[in-house]
């Protein structure tokens, strides 16, 4: 991984759109020592003062993790008209992310909120509506999109099944960067991954590429194969936990690295840190094989952290360095 060190740098100064599902990952910690006399369940006991803790999540948590890479993130999405929606913008604007936030009153800002005893969670409470967006709504995230292209180098779309990334966005959001000539990274939830044809890479994990091509035995190969000409030339970097990251491109022989984590205690928003780090590197003009190699030695820094993560250069360049 020697080569990747100069990799790094060619990060910086990258600007990427994101577009999707915006979200606050909140964390109550305390402990659990009894069981509720009302009910079988444990009884969490929250005994600090700053016991809960709120970071930014869904596609938010991918522009944070661009911002962190030294990358400059700008975030297209929908808040309600809530406190989570104004704990958003005031965590978006410590981390320097531009936001094109659409309100929709008829939706609460998607917050999950953990419940976490003895370093284990025990519970998610999640506040959400997952109606596709429509109308103003929609036409208004439209015009963002289309209004951001000609000031990035890349985009996201960040797809948690929470409405945002509808086929019609979704078919926008990838016309708009293909006529630019920009490069377009996809994290996908739609079970029907034609939506996203024409993106430069779709990243299903291995749940996601089954859900996408039908029971198969898990035969990732032949999954990924008969995928891809429902996806028009786009490619599909298969994240397969413990067994690294695949790259599928039609004509091509697949290109495989494996696993980087000698530890791992939480994969909550390794997917972000891995589209992040290959939409930065396309972004930056790195070629793709170098690029799923940098994403995988990121993905090994966020899931050795606990909770939702970031992943800084310096931290790369310890990783890569050892």
């Amino acid at each position: 991984m020697q080569h990747l060190r100069a990799v790094v740098d060619q990060l910086r100064g990258c600007r990427v759109l994101v577009v999707g599902d915006v979200m606050l990952d909140e964390y109550v910690r305390g402990e659990v020592t009894r069981i509720s006399p009302e009910a079988p369940v444990p009884v969490l006991e929250v005994r600090e003062v700053r016991s809960s803790d709120v970071r930014l999540g869904g596609a938010a948590n991918a522009a944070a993790n661009i911002h962190a890479l030294g990358g400059r993130a700008s975030l297209v999405g929908v808040v309600g008209m809530d406190d989570s929606a104004d704990a958003v913008r005031k965590h978006l604007q410590e981390h320097g992310i531009g936001r094109l936030l659409v309100e929709d009153a008829n939706r609460p800002t998607s917050r999950k909120t953990r419940l976490v005893a003895q370093q284990q969670q025990i519970v998610r409470i999640d506040f959400e509506k997952r109606t596709p967006v429509s109308g103003d709504v929609a036409e208004k995230l439209k015009r963002e999109i289309a209004g951001s292209i000609p000031d990035v180098h890349a985009v996201v779309l960040s797809d948690y099944a929470k409405g945002v990334i509808t086929p019609d966005i979704a078919r926008h959001a990838i016309a708009c960067a293909r006529k630019a000539n920009l490069p377009v990274v996809v994290d996908p939830k739609q079970r029907d991954f034609s939506v996203y044809r024409a993106a430069t890479v779709i990243t299903p994990n291995l749940h996601e590429l089954e859900a996408a091509s039908g029971p198969n035995g898990m035969d990732v190969e032949r999954a990924a194969t008969n995928l891809l000409p429902l996806v028009e030339g786009a490619a599909l970097l298969v994240t397969r936990s413990a067994d690294g990251m695949t790259l599928f491109r039609t004509g091509i022989s697949p290109f495989h690295v494996p696993a980087m984590a000698k530890e791992v205690f939480d994969v909550t928003g390794a997917g972000d840190t891995v589209v992040a780090t290959i939409a930065l590197a396309l972004g930056a003009g790195i070629a793709f094989e170098q690029a799923v190699e940098l994403a995988s030695v990121a993905a090994a820094i966020s899931v050795s952290k606990r909770g939702t993560s970031t992943v800084s250069p310096a931290e790369l360049s310890a990783a890569l360095n050892a």
